[in-house]
């Protein structure tokens, strides 16, 4: 137990010589600094690298067309194929486990050539017939009017939702938005909604130049029918969407008389596996940072056991005097125990608040220069400090563990002949 005399001889023991207290006690600052730095950038990395993902749902994958590799029913290898609306609806009704399956065309790019025109403004952009559920898949901020809505799509409107880099690159600063009217490859559409990528590290350059219209309108505009571009396809929560594909690849191949173990007509992006790779990679990093952090902080533990050794030896005859006056074996252990958790502790913590310093700094510095590539918001969370708390606990306990019990193995007599 705690008490005044007790924490008072432990500080006049710490005191005894300050300059070797403060030296024992960096080298568990300087470990628990280092494991505390370690995983706040692995995490920096981590945060930027699925930052590339944006908000887009992981457990969705995008699947297209490509030539097919194999001759099948008569047909040549080399053929091209394309969806159609009937594919989706087939995917629907054939495949329970899918939350949304949006069909996707795509016109233009926003590094390619002039595509849109308002008044003698133009610019190059992406643009996108999609669904209303394609919102809930990709998620963006309104930020004003509305996004798709299945009336436009069934009445084939020509509206379009517009990106924040069309607007700066077709509109006038402050200039109403909603209700006007742009020309997309000589088609006049109505601007009904602004949208930014709801991200926290801005906008990706390519998403804010991008415009949504409705995907039927696409079709009647741009002469494309019922083909279908490209699919982005959502599992339901609990269900990956790994485990899923093969039944949905399965299904387009014998629509469109494919031959079963062509593996190349139909390409793919799945976002879930992906996405559980960059998770084991980081995993991996937690690991090895936690690996390198306490050996490092090992180095300070073996110095303390170190000091409290030696303090044991220059404290030998005041124990011989405290066994003679009756103090149990427990009791000459305890305070020993007790001045290398404290030393421990208050290291480690002072440690913990250094390292919290240098990673406000970094998000301060991160803040004020703007995203940095594959990196983003270095952190840690109270797990990460309740381990490091529990490291500290038991490093003390093991560094004071040796001296204590040596000095408890002093016999009285021998101890106060100690000169």
């Amino acid at each position: 137990m705690f008490n005044r005399e007790r924490w008072n001889e432990i500080l006049e023991a710490l005191n005894a010589n300050k300059f070797r207290t403060f030296l024992t006690a960096f080298g568990v600052f300087w470990g628990i600094t280092i494991l505390v730095l370690l995983l706040a950038l692995t995490n920096g990395l981590k945060n930027g690298v699925t930052a590339d993902f944006g908000d887009f749902a992981t457990n969705s994958m995008f699947m297209w067309t490509q030539g097919t590799t194999k001759p099948y029913k008569g047909l040549p290898k080399g053929r091209y194929f394309n969806y159609k609306v009937e594919d989706v609806a087939a995917i629907k009704s054939e495949i329970p486990n899918l939350k949304y399956v949006s069909p996707r065309n795509q016109l233009g790019g926003f590094r390619g050539e002039n595509n849109a025109v308002r008044g003698t403004k133009t610019g190059a952009f992406e643009i996108y017939g999609d669904y209303p559920e394609y919102i809930k898949q990709q998620p963006m901020d309104i930020l004003q009017g509305r996004f798709l809505s299945y009336s436009d799509i069934e009445e084939k409107r020509k509206i379009c939702v517009i990106g924040v880099d069309v607007v700066k690159g077709l509109y006038d600063k402050d200039e109403n938005v909603i209700g006007t009217y742009i020309k997309i490859n000589g088609v006049n559409f109505m601007v009904v909604g602004t949208f930014k990528m709801a991200n926290s590290q801005g906008d990706n350059e390519q998403d804010a130049n991008t415009i949504y219209i409705p995907f039927t309108t696409f079709g009647q505009a741009f002469n494309r029918g019922d083909r279908v571009g490209w699919m982005a396809i959502t599992a339901y929560d609990g269900i990956s969407i790994t485990s899923v594909k093969e039944k949905v690849f399965d299904l387009m191949k014998s629509r469109h008389k494919i031959h079963p173990e062509d593996e190349r007509a139909i390409g793919h992006f799945d976002l879930s596996e992906q996405f559980q790779r960059i998770n084991g990679l980081f995993s991996i990093l937690t690991i090895v940072g936690y690996f390198v952090g306490i050996l490092v902080l090992a180095s300070g533990i073996i110095g303390i056991n170190n000091i409290m050794l030696i303090v044991v030896k220059e404290r030998t005859k005041e124990i011989g005097i405290r066994r003679a006056l009756g103090a149990t074996p427990w009791m000459i252990k305890g305070q020993i125990l007790q001045e290398s958790l404290i030393l421990t502790i208050l290291s480690g913590m002072v440690g913990v608040s250094f390292s919290a310093l240098i990673i406000w700094i970094m998000n301060a510095i991160l803040d004020s220069v703007g995203p940095v590539e594959n990196f983003a918001n270095p952190s840690v969370g109270m797990q990460v400090v309740f381990t490091a708390l529990i490291i500290l606990v038991v490093s003390g306990l093991l560094a004071g563990l040796i001296p204590a019990n040596r000095a408890t193995k002093m016999k009285p007599v021998d101890a106060l002949r100690i000169e």
